[in-house]
């Protein structure tokens, strides 16, 4: 479950990545839909750091990086 809602929080910061380059592009700075997407966009990442800790301590999401 928790693999499945990285995944859609990862397609949600695609998704504003993606329209809030639109409207900066479509916009030219006169409106804020572009200042809105990046707030969302770094909530949405927020949101995946802490579903990927969540997801390590439950043992839900295996970390293997190698040993130093």
């Amino acid at each position: 479950m928790l693999k499945f809602l990285i995944v859609l929080v990862l397609i949600g910061i695609i998704a504003s990545l993606t329209s809030s380059f639109f409207f900066m592009m479509k916009d030219e700075g006169s409106r804020h839909r572009t200042v809105n997407g990046l707030i969302v966009r770094v909530s949405l990442s927020a949101l995946l750091l802490v579903l990927i800790g969540a997801a390590a301590v439950t043992g839900n999401l295996q970390l293997n990086a190698p040993p130093f």
